[in-house]
């Protein structure tokens, strides 16, 4: 079925669970923002991990076919966002009430369907999968809900999927994401979810890249933090990442700082989860990405703010499972929140902008093209 048919058919014909490669930027009704940012990038000739989502369809359907709606509803009526206690305490009843229900039938078999031929296109059994909530309104530009909801990484197996699927659903009522929500004026009913499954790149080297400086608004330079192992400790702050500053037009490097990273997260191969793990001292200080690789993640940002016409928030991983040249791949794209709604201009220009750059360059007598 073609995507655009997909938006506006009846709503007996929308999809329970569907390819991210069948969406687009305007699938965030049917896919979330960060289902469709992915299904975008596919089209837009980016190297993305494959796989599917549940749709806000499939999501309405559980919802109302496990009497878990009227519930929540029921909970949420006159609720008070500043007493905290009774917050958490709701926020509990319903995440508990949502994770012990099950999936129908119908979207069981549709998953495992879907999962097994993902399972297939990796050339893996029970292929290891991120599981990843996608809300329709997470990536607004006026508002970041980004970060509310879950991630879960290195599931296998469609039972262990399922699972950690209605753990991305219950992540929607978390104390912090009502109280949120409330203080946006984006009441329950207007919200709804996705959940993407996608193959686990198996990273050696992960992090953010922001097509801007995202500490002045400097748009002529790409900001690159990377750590060994998964994004998950960059992301969450958990340690000080190494940190890259390329010139958008020459895609020069240059700034570098090079951290002390005492921790990563990586895979376990006994239990094929997700682990905290030191970093070797003899380690700690070594380059988390070689230049050729800050050089193509840089080009590959300017091809994604290019294609959106924002500046963006990238978030990307090195598969250390495949050889050079095509083992980079993009996991999140959204356009960035902060300084994209000032005007241009309006930020520092400490890091000088990038004809500065190229001019300097030429009467010092270095090339920089």
């Amino acid at each position: 079925m073609e995507n655009s048919a997909l938006m506006t058919a009846p709503a007996a014909l929308v999809p329970l669970v569907c390819w991210l490669e069948d969406c687009h930027k305007d699938s965030v009704a049917l896919v979330g923002g960060k289902c469709s940012s992915l299904g975008e990038l596919i089209h837009a000739g980016v190297r993305v991990p494959p796989g599917f989502a549940l749709t806000t369809e499939g999501f309405r359907h559980f919802m109302d076919q496990s009497g878990v709606s009227a519930a929540v509803q029921s909970l949420l009526s006159g609720i008070d966002c500043e007493n905290l206690d009774a917050l958490e305490g709701i926020s509990a009843q319903i995440r508990s009430l949502i994770e012990s229900q099950s999936f129908s039938i119908e979207i069981e078999d549709q998953v495992a369907e879907l999962y097994r031929k993902l399972s297939l296109r990796c050339c893996m059994p029970a292929a290891p999968v991120a599981v990843r909530s996608s809300a329709t309104a997470e990536d607004l530009p006026g508002a970041s809900f980004a970060g509310q909801q879950d991630t879960y990484l290195w599931v296998r197996g469609v039972d262990e999927v399922l699972q950690h699927m209605r753990r991305c659903i219950s992540s929607l009522y978390t104390a912090r994401a009502i109280a949120y929500r409330a203080n946006k004026g984006f009441s329950d009913d207007q919200l709804a979810i996705s959940v993407g499954v996608q193959k686990m790149a198996n990273s050696y080297t992960a992090g953010v890249m922001f097509t801007l400086h995202p500490g002045n608004g400097d748009r002529s330079v790409i900001v690159i933090d990377s750590n060994f192992g998964f994004g998950e400790s960059v992301v969450s702050g958990e340690v000080t990442p190494d940190h890259f500053v390329v010139n958008k037009i020459t895609l020069d490097i240059i700034d570098r700082t090079i951290s002390q990273k005492l921790i990563c997260y990586t895979v376990d191969t006994k239990t094929q989860t997700s682990r905290l793990m030191d970093i070797p001292f003899e380690r700690q200080k070594v380059q988390s990405l070689i230049d050729d690789e800050i050089t193509e993640l840089a080009w590959m940002g300017k091809q994604i703010e290019k294609h959106y016409g924002c500046p963006m928030d990238i978030e990307w991983a090195i598969d250390k499972d495949l050889p050079a040249g095509g083992n980079i791949f993009i996991l999140q794209a959204r356009p960035e929140t902060v300084w994209s709604k000032k005007p241009q201009g309006q930020g520092s220009t400490a890091v000088g902008s990038a004809m500065e750059y190229i001019l300097s360059g030429m009467l010092a007598g270095r090339r920089v093209s």
